[in-house]
């Protein structure tokens, strides 16, 4: 007859323990597992996690990276939780998951932090670049990052993610993220490859993003790309969230005038914007 303890327990636990007592220790570990593994129990603490304060999706990879105590915490929890679906992995990311909720409404999360979210884009590069080939390329994008990340960082500004030939940022102080913008115009002007010259079109946009790992989510960011989708052919658009918290001054101590965006007479209100935000094209005098 097999022995009903199962083989997890230590050894000499398992040979200390009388038969009896064995077999009892048997039936509750192997009841214990199978409960962890009961698919409608799985099931209900998932719904009860949706109830739970914070993000029911707290654990999944987007969530487990980023700064935050209760992140790092997931990110060791991971390494030692099964994949597999079981009701102590639901339980314990629950625990997380409001433990994180709990640090957002301290203000301790990011949840709520104010910030300056920064798009860039550059116009024409899909259609010179299938003309250049990869060479030229990959030589274009390092000469872009390296002349419109470098005034970011030196601000203070967080390059998010990289795309393609673009990126995003966020800053915390909107004076910042546009000092920075005009100084990566300036250097980027600078940037020649056998005779092209790139030019970006940037989109700024300042509200409470949702950070989710690394990124940053929400309506705010969706705005911010929608600023810089209206640059057109190098333009710098600020959306009026972004220029009525600026410090007073600043526009005159960079040398920048404003004026209001107008949409086209047959054009369609952009997308993701509300119809109520004030657009201000931005440019060095």
């Amino acid at each position: 007859m097999s022995d009903p303890i199962p083989s997890e327990v230590p050894g000499d636990v398992r040979d200390a323990a009388p038969s009896g007592v064995r077999s009892v220790i048997g039936s509750v570990l192997n009841t214990a597992s199978d409960l962890n593994g009961h698919q409608q129990l799985i099931e209900a603490l998932r719904r009860v996690r949706r109830l739970l304060p914070g993000d029911p999706g707290f654990g999944d990879p987007l969530s487990l990276s980023g700064p935050g105590g209760a992140r790092a915490v997931a990110r060791v929890a991971d390494r030692f939780l099964d994949h597999k679906p079981a009701a102590t992995r639901e339980m314990s990311l629950g625990a997380l998951q409001v433990w994180q909720a709990a640090l957002e409404k301290m203000g301790r999360g990011r949840g709520d932090q104010e910030l300056t979210i920064v798009f860039t884009d550059l116009v024409g590069f899909s259609t010179w670049s299938l003309h250049a080939g990869d060479g030229a390329t990959l030589a274009l994008l390092r000469a872009v990052a390296q002349a419109v990340e470098t005034p970011i960082t030196d601000r203070y500004g967080h390059v998010v993610k990289r795309m393609g030939d673009g990126l995003m940022a966020v800053f915390t102080s909107p004076d910042a993220a546009v000092a920075a913008v005009f100084a990566a115009q300036e250097a980027l002007a600078q940037v020649n490859l056998d005779g092209y010259r790139p030019k970006m079109r940037v989109g700024l946009h300042t509200g409470t993003p949702r950070q989710l790992g690394d990124d940053w989510l929400g309506v705010d960011v969706t705005i911010a790309a929608r600023m810089m989708g209206l640059g057109g052919d190098g333009n710098v658009m600020m959306s009026a969230a972004t220029l009525e918290e600026l410090a007073p001054g600043t526009l005159e101590e960079l040398n920048l005038e404003i004026r209001p965006w107008r949409r086209g007479f047959f054009a369609t209100t952009p997308n993701g914007v509300p119809q109520d935000l004030g657009i201000w094209r931005v440019w060095q005098a």
